[in-house]
């Protein structure tokens, strides 16, 4: 069994080039390290970034700036996980991704590097991954001054087509500036467990309904997961309403009054 507690270093945390960026991105760090395994590795970066509210820009961010290294396989690896974390042996559990993890070497600093090959070109550099939705607009590098952070040799992986979606949507929720949020099957489940007396799927149909009905009260692209999580809360501790077989009626197991208006659920 791996490992469930995770340590970070004061010497990446504390580093000006970690501070510089968003929280948004920092937050992203911080969960992707808690969910990593034995080795640093995350099988599915997408859904924690989903699940938090994080941006694609936040994980290009990460990788931008090689505080996380991605792989064509839509893995990613925390690149200075051994400086974060020291497991002892009897309770370390190898990754799963060992084909990632014989692409990779350790720096003297303990840092994870792409090996290189024979033709001098990295293995693992993932400036773009299909699969995954991944991918890193290095005009977004320029933009923000990071170019520093790439290897010389990405230069030329510039992206020239936008990624594929991982999976298709199951629905979507009209956000204020007119576009689509896609919600998916993986974000579904993890609220059925999060909220296990809510029907999910009914209540995002009503969040659908609501926002197309209230225009003008739309929410950003920014605040829609946590108007996602304030409704299913909400719907979550209203009070149960229990059949009883005698008269035929329900009773209230809860006097508790519940505010049913979500127009307050501004993000």
């Amino acid at each position: 069994m791996a490992a469930q507690k995770r340590m970070f270093s004061m010497k990446i945390v504390d580093s000006d080039a970690f501070l510089d960026m968003p929280m948004s991105s920092q937050c992203l760090y911080f969960h992707l390290n808690m969910r990593a395994d034995d080795d640093g590795f995350v099988g599915n970066p997408k859904r924690i970034q989903r699940l938090i509210g994080a941006s694609d820009d936040d994980l290009k961010l990460l990788i931008v700036k090689r505080f996380v290294l991605c792989f064509e396989s839509g893995v990613i690896v925390i690149k200075h996980w051994r400086i974060n974390n020291t497991i002892y042996k009897d309770r370390y559990t190898e990754t799963t991704y060992i084909d990632e993890k014989r692409s990779l070497e350790l720096k003297e600093n303990k840092a994870y590097t792409e090996i290189k090959s024979h033709d001098n070109k990295m293995l693992t550099n993932c400036y773009q991954n299909v699969n995954a939705g991944l991918a890193l607009d290095l005009g977004l590098a320029l933009d923000l001054g990071l170019t520093k952070d790439i290897d010389n040799n990405a230069q030329s992986d510039k992206i020239t087509h936008e990624p594929e979606a991982v999976e298709a949507s199951v629905i979507t929720i009209t956000l204020n500036d007119k576009s689509e949020y896609p919600i998916y099957q993986s974000m579904i489940d993890e609220w059925k467990e999060l909220y296990p007396n809510v029907d999910i799927e009914q209540q995002l149909r009503s969040m659908k309904g609501w926002c197309n009905a209230n225009p003008t009260k739309r929410k950003t692209k920014k605040g829609i997961l946590r108007f996602i999580n304030s409704w299913l809360t909400r719907e979550q501790d209203r009070p149960v309403f229990q059949k009883n077989n005698n008269v035929n009626t329900y009773q209230k197991q809860s006097s508790k009054p519940v505010n049913t208006d979500y127009d307050d659920l501004e993000f």
